[in-house]
């Protein structure tokens, strides 16, 4: 058992690592949100299973407040709501489910954040494909070699690893980073 725990840390220290090459994009996605919200957009974000309890979890960091006091901000996570996500999964499938809620949520300065940890699941996808077609700002939360998301994305944040767990790590490690530097904005 503890060889197994040891593996798993070193695995997570390791991938960890590698995400200093990531910053570029980071800093970009959280100027995104901030511009997004200083125009007087929201931060809608999706996903499927773990990733969409990331996009629960980051809302709810925006919504309330990460460290820092200051304002709530809008953001808003589209796998909250059991009865829209049946309703439209039942009348138009399960791969309309986001796409959907975007049509009626969707605003000009609003930004969109895909999450996905192969970057090929299809209700994300759809969803980023209809708010490029709207020129809504879209930043992307991927895994592996990150997928079709990766091209259709304008930030695309690809974690190079195959193992979904460790994916998710840095997914979360990188929503938190965002909502530090967000925070720091709007607290001053």
């Amino acid at each position: 058992m503890n060889k197994f725990i040891s593996s798993e840390i070193l695995e997570h220290i390791a991938l960890s690592k590698e995400l200093e090459s990531l910053n570029s994009h980071i800093s970009d996605a959280s100027k995104l949100i901030i511009d997004s919200i200083d125009s007087g957009g929201k931060v809608i974000l999706f996903g499927n299973g773990g990733s969409a309890a990331d996009a629960q979890h980051i809302a709810a960091e925006l919504v309330g407040r990460y460290k820092i006091e200051r304002r709530g901000l809008p953001a808003i996570s589209l796998s909250t709501d059991t009865s829209a996500i049946t309703s439209i999964g039942n009348d138009f499938g399960f791969e309309k489910i986001f796409e959907r809620q975007l049509e009626s949520l969707l605003n000009e300065n609003d930004i969109v954040i895909g999450i996905s940890t192969s970057g090929n699941s299809r209700n994300v996808l759809n969803a980023i494909n209809y708010a490029v077609k709207r020129n809504i700002k879209s930043i992307c939360l991927l895994g592996g070699n990150g997928g079709k998301l990766k091209d259709i994305c304008m930030i695309p944040i690809v974690i190079p690893s195959s193992n979904t767990p460790r994916i998710q790590e840095m997914h979360i490690f990188i929503g938190h980073t965002i909502c530090g530097i967000i925070d720091n904005y709007f607290s001053s």
